[in-house]
């Protein structure tokens, strides 16, 4: 079966034509459309008070995405919470970083950053020991990066800032229209079979970016017939490139 329907749940591009995705629409005559699987809900302040959670016990914040980011400076203002300028940021790339200039005046603010990975933002944490952190994060957060920094004796706190839902898709799309389903997150997975418990993928294509998204599409019961990152495909749209090449070398071979 050829490719020619692509669903990717995330939101879509500004300009779909000065991305991958439309570079791959030209070379192999798909089409890709892109719908969010999942929506964001605020914790109040109030629930993070019943959590014991106080801003003012840290002297730095742990931020893996501009959610995060967004969110902790929502509930400082909903706590009444001063953001001081001694307030040291760990944030999981540069791209993060600085998205905190929508709230600060980032020359004048620690901040810190890795490459991409947690394990890399971990090793410039751990030169911070003395430092109590405020890991801010969602709801369904992967415990793995609290074991992580637990194993190197850092003294932090975990705060889900906001919760992660299935966004309501049933009169949004069609999912039989689709050749190729491709997910980021579990909770992406979540939502599929929420939103469509009588989908059966039979031929259908599905990618997962990460290997908490890839074991969640298999716990599901689904086939994972592509996966990122790896060693040749590190990004999503390098491994659907990849995918969609071999299939148009085999359909020529025929």
């Amino acid at each position: 079966m050829k490719t020619k329907n692509i669903l990717v749940s995330q939101p879509q591009p500004a300009d779909v034509a000065k991305t991958p995705f439309g570079d791959m629409e030209k070379k192999y005559g798909v089409t890709f459309t892109f719908e969010k699987f999942i929506k964001l809900e605020d914790i109040t302040a109030s629930e993070l008070r019943e959590a014991h959670i106080k801003l003012t016990d840290h002297s730095a914040v742990i931020l893996t995405s501009r959610n995060a980011v967004d969110h902790f400076f929502r509930v400082s203002k909903e706590m009444r919470y001063a953001v001081p300028e001694t307030l040291k940021y760990f944030c999981i790339n540069e791209s993060t970083a600085l998205y905190l200039q929508r709230y600060v005046q980032y020359r004048k603010r620690k901040v810190f950053f890795g490459n991409q990975t947690f394990p890399d933002l971990l090793e410039i944490m751990k030169k911070h020991k003395e430092e109590s952190f405020l890991y801010c994060c969602s709801d369904i957060s992967s415990d793995a990066n609290m074991a992580l920094m637990t194993a190197a004796r850092l003294n932090v706190t975990k705060a889900a800032l906001f919760r992660t839902v299935s966004a309501d898709l049933k009169d949004k799309i069609k999912i039989a229209d689709y050749d190729m389903l491709v997910f980021f997150s579990p909770a992406g997975i979540d939502s599929l079979v929420a939103n469509f418990p009588k989908f059966k993928q039979k031929d259908v294509v599905i990618g997962g970016f990460g290997s908490a998204t890839c074991k969640a599409i298999t716990d599901a019961g689904f086939e994972l017939n592509i996966i990122a990152p790896t060693a040749e495909t590190p990004s999503m749209t390098m491994a659907i490139e990849a995918y969609l090449a071999a299939e148009a070398k085999l359909s020529k071979k025929k």
